[in-house]
């Protein structure tokens, strides 16, 4: 039965293609920036963690700890518009998901889709900005891409969910969107998770935590990932998707009945 729905959904790619694209364009419309605006969020957090960097430590910041801080809030970007945009998908889409037979979750994988090419222009600016700041990256970067495989696992299947739950409770986005303004806080995206000292295992419970400190680990300080974290962070990752999609295909026939 499961194999039958992701047959199902690959016989809709093209549809999926077609929104991805769409979504992508109509946030760009008529905006004078265009795409530069996929490198707003990330300069913003980048620019935070310098701050951040300089009222803490009151001395200059050294040169990886701006390249950590450049590593991290690119996928952090991601995961927070993902998750964002994913959510209100469904709502966005109702005279859609009310009306035309296929399977619904394209509309939530679209919007991930998109910001995930928002996040392709953001990492090729990132790549520059490092080389231009004179880093070199270590023979484990290629561990760092790999660690973002759980980072889509864990956004798409936290965008299933919530986008299902947004249709029959609509104060569910504005809940994601308390959370993730305060959910930087309690993510080593800013500041590293030795620097919490004793607190360090709560912070690490956020399966983001790991997965960043891991990207920072591979591509900063040509570290092997904590593998404990690491794996706990995949585990928890790839459950919330199995979870996220199974919710999602339980409630998809009751979607039409509460547009």
């Amino acid at each position: 039965m499961r194999f039958e729905r992701v047959r199902k959904l690959y016989k809709f790619r093209e549809l999926l293609f077609m929104l991805t694209i769409r979504d992508f364009k109509l946030r760009y419309k008529q905006s004078v920036m265009g795409v530069l605006w996929a490198l707003l969020m990330p300069i913003a957090v980048v620019a935070a963690g310098m701050i951040i960097r300089l009222v803490a430590q009151s001395a200059e910041i050294k040169g990886f700890e701006i390249s950590s801080i450049i590593v991290k809030s690119l996928p952090w970007a991601f995961f927070i518009s993902a998750l964002r945009f994913s959510t209100n998908s469904l709502l966005g889409n109702s005279n859609l998901v009310a009306k035309v037979a296929f399977p619904k979750e394209v509309f939530p994988l679209a919007a991930i889709a998109a910001c995930l090419t928002d996040f392709a222009i953001s990492l090729i600016a990132g790549t520059v900005a490092l080389l231009l700041l004179g880093h070199h990256f270590p023979a484990t970067t290629p561990i760092a891409f790999a660690l973002l495989l759980p980072i889509i696992a864990l956004v798409t299947g936290a965008g299933l969910l919530l986008s299902s739950l947004n249709l029959f409770f609509r104060d569910v986005k504005f809940i994601v969107e308390v959370i993730l303004m305060f959910a930087i806080f309690f993510t080593p995206v800013l500041y590293n998770v030795e620097m919490v000292g004793k607190w360090a295992p709560l912070l690490l419970i956020n399966p983001m935590a790991p997965l960043l400190e891991g990207i920072r680990d591979t591509a900063v300080l040509g570290q092997m990932p904590d593998p404990l974290w690491t794996s706990y962070a995949c585990i928890m990752s790839f459950g919330i998707l199995i979870v996220g999609y199974k919710a999602f295909k339980n409630l998809e026939n009751m979607f039409a009945e509460r547009i």
